[in-house]
Formats: C-alpha cells, sequence, structure tokens
C-alpha cells in the first residue's frame, strides 16, 4: 500500500483528476489537508463538513465528509442515491464513497422556475412509479443522524409505517421530554387511523425518503435535483406531503401538476397529508426538542 508522501509526490507529478480520485478515495482529506486541492465550504449537514473541490482538471464535485455523524451516515445516503440513479432519478452521480467520505458530481446551482418545478414534478412521478421489491430497503437507514429501520418485510403499509416511521421517533421524543404522556396519546390515537385511510390498491414506491423542500436543489439547468436522501421503498404520498413542510418546495403547484400529469394521485391526497407528515415532524422532535412540538399536535389533531 503506498504511504501518503508517495501519494503526495504522486499527486504532485500527475495531478488528481476524477480517474485519481476514484482509485485513492481515502486519500481525499489528506490532500485537502495539504491543499493540494481547492475547495470552497458550501452548508450542509451538522456532523458533515461538506465542500466544492475543484480538481486539476478543472472538474467540480460536491465532497462531504463525516465528523462527527454515526458509522453508516455516508453509506447509506450512497446506498440510495445509486438505487434512486437507477430508477433514472435526477440524482447526482456517486463518483466515490467510503465510511468517511462521498463525492458526488457538482451541480452548479439555479433559480428555481415554473417550467423547471413542473418537470421535477414529472421526474418524481416516474421514481415512484419504478416501486420497489417492498417496504423499506436492504441496508441500514438513517433520517439527519437518527437510524432508521429499513427491515423489509411483508407487513400492510399501515402496520409498517406506524411500527418502522412513526413508533421509533415518537418514542425518542418521549424519552427526550419534547412530548409528553398526552402529546404522545394523540399521535397514537391520529396512527390508529392508518388502516382507514389507507387503499391497498397503492403500490411500493420508490422514495427519497426525506423530501422536505430543502432536499430539492434546482441546478443552473433549470432541473429539479434530489439530494441526501433517506431512500426506501414506501407510500408515494408520504414524498408529496413532506414536500409541503416549512413554506412548500419553490413553485408547489407546478411540482403538484406535472406529478399529476405523469400519474394522478387518488383521491383525497391532500387530507391524508398530515398523517405522512408526522414522519418527519416527529423525526424533528427526536432530534431537536420541543421546538416541532406543536407542528406535531397539529398534524395529529387533523385526525383526531
Amino acid at each position: 500500500m503506498p504511504g501518503a508522501a508517495f501519494l503526495l509526490q504522486f499527486q504532485y507529478r500527475y495531478g488528481v483528476d476524477l480517474a485519481y480520485l476514484r482509485e485513492h478515495p481515502h486519500q481525499l482529506p489528506m490532500l485537502i489537508e495539504h491543499q493540494r486541492i481547492r475547495f470552497t465550504p458550501v452548508s450542509g449537514g451538522s456532523s458533515s463538513v461538506t465542500q466544492r473541490l475543484t480538481l486539476d482538471d478543472g472538474t467540480d464535485v460536491f465532497a462531504k465528509l463525516n465528523e462527527t455523524g454515526p458509522r453508516g451516515l455516508l453509506v447509506a445516503e450512497s446506498r440510495g442515491l445509486e438505487w434512486l440513479a437507477a430508477a433514472d432519478a435526477p440524482v447526482p452521480q456517486v463518483l466515490c464513497a467510503t465510511e468517511e467520505l462521498l463525492v458526488t458530481d457538482w451541480v452548479m446551482p439555479g433559480t428555481p422556475s415554473p417550467e423547471g418545478a413542473r418537470e421535477f414534478g414529472r421526474d418524481l412521478a416516474e421514481l415512484h412509479r419504478v416501486g420497489a421489491d417492498g417496504f423499506g430497503a436492504d441496508w441500514a437507514g438513517f433520517v439527519g443522524l437518527l437510524p432508521m429501520d429499513n427491515a423489509a418485510d411483508e407487513e400492510t403499509w399501515p402496520h409498517w409505517f406506524a411500527r418502522r416511521r412513526l413508533e421509533p421517533y415518537l418514542r425518542a421524543s418521549r424519552d427526550n421530554g419534547a412530548l409528553d404522556a398526552s402529546d404522545g396519546a394523540k399521535v397514537e390515537a391520529a396512527m390508529a387511523k392508518l388502516e382507514e385511510i389507507h387503499d391497498p390498491a397503492e403500490p411500493v414506491a420508490r422514495l427519497h425518503g426525506d423530501l422536505w423542500p430543502g432536499n430539492v436543489h434546482f441546478g443552473s439547468d433549470g432541473k429539479g435535483w434530489l439530494i441526501d436522501p433517506a431512500a426506501h421503498g414506501g407510500h408515494r404520498e408520504t414524498d408529496i406531503a413532506n414536500l409541503h413542510l416549512w413554506g412548500g418546495v419553490p413553485h408547489l403547484n407546478e411540482v403538484i401538476a406535472g406529478y399529476q400529469q405523469q400519474w394522478p394521485l387518488t383521491e383525497g391526497w391532500r387530507e391524508r397529508m398530515p398523517l405522512h407528515q408526522l414522519f418527519l415532524l416527529l423525526v424533528h422532535t427526536a432530534l431537536f426538542g420541543s421546538g416541532y412540538r406543536g407542528q406535531v399536535l397539529a398534524a395529529a389533531r387533523a385526525f383526531a
């Protein structure tokens, strides 16, 4: 195995391009430390250092280094990106991935437009329609910094969603004091409605899984790109509902119009949104505390 000194000498002589990066992914932190790659910090997650890197051949890439997050975090993200890419979803290409590092294409930021939003809606519908073999996924998942149970089994969607997507984060939110016993009872009462609102004819969809508006990146090419997935098989209305959170994705009405053009949602989907949104809202009370309590209770009260 070549030592650090040899690799630095090699890099000085031949430069760092995509081929070198793919062959030596573990060396990227060292090359950044020795200032052999030009980098620009960009906004990212609380446990990761995210940077725009410019290689010697002029190629820009996006790099995420896991500094304080749990082991497996970036592996789960890379697996999710590749699974979505296999369905021709608009995701950045994974260039290299390790436990400590994820490098993807750099997508130049752009300005959202109605046309791009409508195209994104059509792309999302096509992704969902590709489907999945079952609920969950065959890798250990994360949503934010929290483990996400991706166990794939033969349960009905209401049972699976309650057990794998709501109960763990409700329990964590009680444990950290974000929700009290009375709050938890209200959420559980809403969860009891899952069976009666579910259409068993709805197929398993291939989901981004953490599709709040911040995880839709509009590029300079006019497209809407999916980033930071918590990908898994689930109910397509979960992605749709989460697009409406916290102000909604830009040109939300156009996104929905494009989706409906490609694969119409079933009647009553807007009324069902709060139950689907409970997933990410409970994740937020589990991660960040009682500041999101009011939103959790508002979603639960919609089905009280």
